[in-house]
């Protein structure tokens, strides 16, 4: 039994079962990537599958057990939340079924066959997963960016937008107001598709976003909209209006401090050095180029063969504006590829219903 196992045990004693349990472990991140470097730490994934109790129980439940720091990073999934975030091609998820066989430190006879039907997890839903995750990474990079050449100066003053040290709105009335507001700009960032997954639904945020700065529409314009399709009046929109900017401002103050405290001091020198964080770079430009592979060639490339690229990315050997070129290029190509790949639109979700349903009554009558 490998020692991460052990630990969840030794940790949590009603997971004893995991030790006859488990279908698969497996290294994940840098390790898994071959991007791994004297310093990196190990990550682990797996699945597995509970007693019949964990099924029936009204107490008893299972999703998923973890180990954090200072134990390896170890998440090992119900095999039927595993198979569900596999089916929306969630990255972290679905790169587990494609490591290399030397990565795949535990895979019992179940779990295999697990293995030999990865392929049928992947659909055109990593269009959306990948990138749309590549598309945060970007998003942050540039964030920090925008932290290390205009970085905030001071706190932010309420005077300086015109308003008093006191909010004129009741503070019920502005909650109110803003709960209703916020429930017409869901409509737009897809929040109310509950049975849509939050990689999908980031991308088509990703993709939306796109639109509406193509159209020249800001976040300001979507949010004064939205005011005014609920009935407030001019006056009530311009003080909420104000207000929201100093939230924001206040908000944007507090997450620079933050992350100041909070850096890596040998990735902070690397990104002061560079104009940008080396890692977010890396793990970007991996993301879209795995979505373009698994979109051309319908296999999912995890041991990376373009790692001394990767690793110089790492290491700030592009400028910035190559990075961002070289970005967009990408997503170009992957929007290309999603109108003409071969993948499924979907997974077969029946096809995959049926097998998990098989490998888990096989698992339960050899509890027997």
């Amino acid at each position: 039994m490998h020692h991460t196992i052990e630990t969840i045990i030794k940790n949590s004693p009603h997971l004893n079962w995991m030790k006859d349990g488990l279908f698969f472990l497996g290294r994940h991140g840098s390790w898994a990537y071959g991007l791994n470097t004297e310093t990196s730490d190990e990550d682990f994934k797996g699945f597995c599958c509970p007693p019949k109790q964990y099924f029936y129980s009204a107490t008893q439940k299972f999703e998923q057990a973890e180990l954090k720091a200072p134990n390896p990073d170890t998440t090992i999934y119900d095999i039927r939340k595993f198979s569900n975030l596999a089916s929306q091609n969630n990255p972290s998820i679905i790169e587990v079924l494609f490591i290399s066989s030397e990565d795949q430190l535990y895979v019992s006879d179940l779990g295999q066959k697990i293995i030999d039907y990865r392929d049928a997890f992947l659909s055109k839903r990593i269009r959306f997963s990948f990138a749309g995750y590549a598309v945060s990474q970007l998003n942050r990079l540039k964030l920090h960016r925008n932290y290390l050449l205009n970085p905030p100066k001071s706190y932010p003053s309420r005077s300086a937008l015109g308003l008093p040290n006191q909010t004129l709105i009741p503070q019920d009335q502005l909650m109110a107001a803003e709960a209703d507001i916020q429930k017409q700009l869901d409509k737009v960032n897809f929040d109310f598709l509950e049975e849509v997954s939050e990689p999908v639904k980031i991308g088509i945020r990703n993709i939306m976003s796109e639109m509406l700065a193509t159209l020249k529409i800001t976040s300001d314009d979507q949010w004064l909209s939205a005011a005014r399709t609920i009935g407030l009046s001019d006056n009530f929109i311009e003080i909420m209006h104000k207000e929201r900017q100093y939230k924001n401002l206040k908000s944007q103050y507090d997450k620079y401090q933050e992350w100041k405290k909070n850096r890596n001091p040998i990735r902070a020198a690397l990104e002061a050095k560079f104009g940008y964080d080396g890692k977010n770079a890396m793990t970007l430009i991996r993301l879209m180029r795995i979505c373009v592979e698994a979109l051309s060639t319908g296999k999912i490339i995890v041991k990376r063969p373009d790692r001394e690229e990767l690793l110089l990315i790492k290491n700030g050997a592009w400028s910035y504006e190559r990075l961002i070129e070289e970005a967009e290029k990408l997503d170009q190509q992957a929007e290309e590829l999603y109108k003409t790949s071969l993948l499924p639109k979907t997974p077969n979700f029946q096809q995959l219903d049926s097998l998990c349903v098989e490998l888990v009554e096989q698992h339960l009558e050899r509890l027997k």
